[in-house]
């Protein structure tokens, strides 16, 4: 939806500011669109480069989505970079949003490969179900997925104790011990009952960074949507902007972010090169309309 509405806003020069659209097709869609969230490609790199730095597997199983462009972006990153580190690719699995409701041909030839770790670039839904399906075949390997497994242990009717040894690549972890995660955590908590993701807090984020812009660069509400659109670009690119997923936020003309992770390193936390967090579930329990001509900016 993201690629369709940015292409869109291109014809209005409206200002697009995306908390979860991370194909880097979105952001070369036009100089008005931006993101809070990480790339696609980091993304892939970023998995390959932490499971062979830390020699977590040397057979690899891949089960992705072919139908989006998240999952398959992320899988061809992934892929060239693992064959550069020398981790062996065993079997790469494709499922489409056409066939996803059963997903154990998928687990089941991870297994018969003999896949030591099962890179999942998918989102938490699917992988609820392939961690199920795992557990009911005594399959054990490592399960390592991307931004889109956030969320997971809140799937309704997940047993969360499969989780257990789960490891994901997220800009922000809800338990970290800095005073603006907690506030942030506390208040979102209060507020609906259950503990924001990463995505509540990128959205979090672009509300924050797009106030920042708004008052460095004089945004006035007289001001039509190109006008408000070429002052944001111009904050955004020369504006540091210290939020929940990331400290030190920067953009370039692109629209792309990059940013280190805001969340303390402790236990549960490891760092990659991008920027990234690899976070190891130990603890699953803890988880848990106006008109177009009315509108300044999208995000």
């Amino acid at each position: 939806p993201t690629l369709a509405v940015a292409a869109e806003s291109v014809n209005d020069n409206m200002f697009v500011l995306t908390p979860s659209a991370s194909a880097q097709t979105v952001i070369e869609t036009g100089d008005n669109v931006f993101q809070i969230c990480f790339t696609d490609p980091n993304q892939g790199v970023a998995s390959a480069d932490y499971i062979a730095e830390n020699a977590l597997a040397n057979k690899i199983g891949v089960i992705y989505d072919s139908s989006d462009a998240y999952s398959s972006g992320i899988y061809a990153k992934f892929k060239t970079e693992a064959e550069s580190k020398g981790l062996e690719i065993v079997t790469a699995e494709a499922f489409t949003s056409d066939n996803k409701s059963d997903l154990s041909t998928q687990v089941a030839k991870c297994q018969e490969a003999g896949a030591e770790l099962v890179f999942l670039p998918i989102y938490y839904t699917e992988a609820s179900q392939i961690l199920t399906t795992a557990n009911k075949t005594g399959y054990e390997p490592i399960f390592f997925g991307c931004d889109g497994m956030d969320g997971i242990l809140d799937v309704e009717g997940f047993d969360t104790s499969l989780a257990e040894g789960l490891m994901l690549l997220t800009p922000f972890a809800a338990d970290a011990q800095d005073e603006k995660t907690q506030a942030f955590v506390s208040a979102y908590v209060a507020a609906y009952g259950e503990t924001p993701n990463q995505f509540a807090a990128d959205a979090y984020d672009v509300i924050y960074s797009m106030y920042q812009a708004v008052l460095e660069t004089g945004v006035t509400g007289d001001m039509d949507a190109s006008e408000i659109c070429e002052q944001l670009k111009t904050g955004y690119t020369s504006m540091t902007f210290d939020g929940l997923t990331g400290t030190g936020m920067t953009w370039d003309a692109s629209g792309a972010v990059s940013k280190d992770p805001r969340a303390e390193k402790h236990a549960k936390l490891s760092f990659g090169q991008w920027g990234l967090l690899i976070y190891h579930v130990s603890s699953p329990h803890f988880v848990t309309r106006r008109e177009k001509s009315d509108r300044k900016c999208l995000f």
